[in-house]
């Protein structure tokens, strides 16, 4: 639609991978509506996955004074609490350059869409680090301030991801349970509860094991969805839909 805005973080090493095809033609389809579409290229960014003391800096920091300056930056340098550090950098505009600059991109999107390959039933490594370090107390949610008051509340996300099994394998009956289970912690514990409306997941199951015609199928069927990705209405995004009732 135009006029609105879309980030995709994207994680994944290869860029003509499944995944990369993926968001390749999701760049091509929301723009060529009309949308402006920022990427985020997590691993072609070298992004930090590891939420330490050096994302509070308070600014630049000279390297042989770099202890003592991010002390003197932390609210309690006698004991050290990453989320309770980072609320108040937040707060103060003094988390790093990095993390800031992610986080405009999610103030000013209408949709955040999360392209990855399942790792573990989870994200990547370096997609569960930006999430760690990005939705920060302060920015994303607070105390009070989550779920459907959550401070990212009125934006859709949604989770487009490949398995390395197959469908049949992601059903209650099937070896890996329903795939329902594993979106719990990923699309409740953490973007329903920054406030997202989240759309329904898009899986494409088991790329690897498929044929060059049954991917190009899996690709169409992305690019088809995104022509009226606007319209859908967000999940009901509390236990039953995910564990039945």
């Amino acid at each position: 639609m135009a006029g609105k805005k879309v980030l995709i973080v994207y994680a994944h090493q290869e860029p003509r991978s499944f995944n990369g095809s993926l968001k390749d033609v999701a760049v091509a389809e929301l723009s060529r509506q009309g949308c402006t579409v920022t990427v985020s290229d997590l691993y072609a960014m070298d992004f930090e996955p590891r939420a330490t003391r050096k994302d509070i800096t308070g600014g630049k920091m000279v390297p042989e004074y770099t202890v003592l300056y991010m002390n003197c930056a932390l609210s309690s340098p006698e004991f050290f609490s990453y989320g309770v550090e980072a609320y108040e950098a937040y707060k103060k505009r003094s988390l790093t350059s990095d993390i800031i600059a992610e986080q405009k991109k999610v103030q000013e999107a209408d949709l955040v869409m999360f392209q990855f390959p399942l790792y573990w039933f989870s994200v990547p490594a370096v997609l569960k680090g930006w999430m760690d370090r990005v939705l920060c107390q302060g920015f994303a949610f607070d105390l009070p301030g989550f779920y459907d008051d959550g401070l990212l509340k009125g934006k859709l996300a949604i989770l487009s991801l490949t398995t390395g099994g197959t469908a049949d394998m992601y059903w209650k009956t099937g070896v890996s349970g329903d795939f329902r289970y594993f979106l719990w912690p990923l699309q409740h514990g953490t973007l329903h509860f920054c406030g997202f409306k989240v759309l329904a997941p898009h899986i494409s199951f088991a790329p690897e094991f498929a044929s060059e015609e049954e991917r190009r199928g899996m690709v169409a069927s992305w690019a088809q969805r995104l022509k009226t990705i606007w319209k859908e209405e967000p999940i009901p995004c509390w236990p039953p839909w995910y564990f039945g009732q």
